[in-house]
């Protein structure tokens, strides 16, 4: 919700996440998500410094919409209720698919916890993944080729 127009860099394919605990990191995005929110943040006149997804009439989306969507998504595809599909279930299956296609260092890096503390165990201090391996997973997962990949 949080994403800007000018955290998009077309170019390389990466979008600027500030997270929880003031967390501030590049995640790569398929050439085809970058496309989609360009075009979103044009059509819907986003301010550089603005928030990025909008209603049709420019005014920015809130918290609230954004988890009507899967209640409406339901509607129409009533496995998505009955499976109880949502915004965390795609960041967990795709990060569970990321884990056992390229292992638990790009995995971790993918969900941005690559440097957080209180880890599982004293390895993960010294098994990191790069952006260039988080890139090819995207690009595994996508099916689209990344310029970091």
């Amino acid at each position: 919700m949080a994403l800007r127009p000018v955290d998009l860099d077309p170019d390389q394919c990466l979008i600027l996440l500030r997270e929880k605990g003031d967390t501030v990191r590049w995640q790569p995005v398929s050439p085809t998500l970058m496309r989609h929110l360009q075009r979103h943040a044009e059509e819907r006149q986003a301010p550089a410094r603005g928030q990025l997804l909008r209603y049709r009439n420019g005014q920015p989306i809130t918290y609230r919409r954004y988890d009507h969507l899967w209640v409406r998504i339901g509607e129409h595809l009533p496995w998505v209720w009955v499976q109880q599909i949502s915004t965390h279930w795609l960041r967990h299956t795709t990060l569970t698919w990321v884990e056992r296609n390229f292992g638990y260092a790009v995995a971790r890096a993918y969900a941005g916890h690559a440097d957080s503390g209180g880890d599982v165990g004293t390895t993960t201090t010294y098994v990191r993944a790069s952006l260039q391996e988080v890139a090819a997973a995207l690009a595994a997962l996508t099916n689209e080729p990344h310029p970091l990949a």
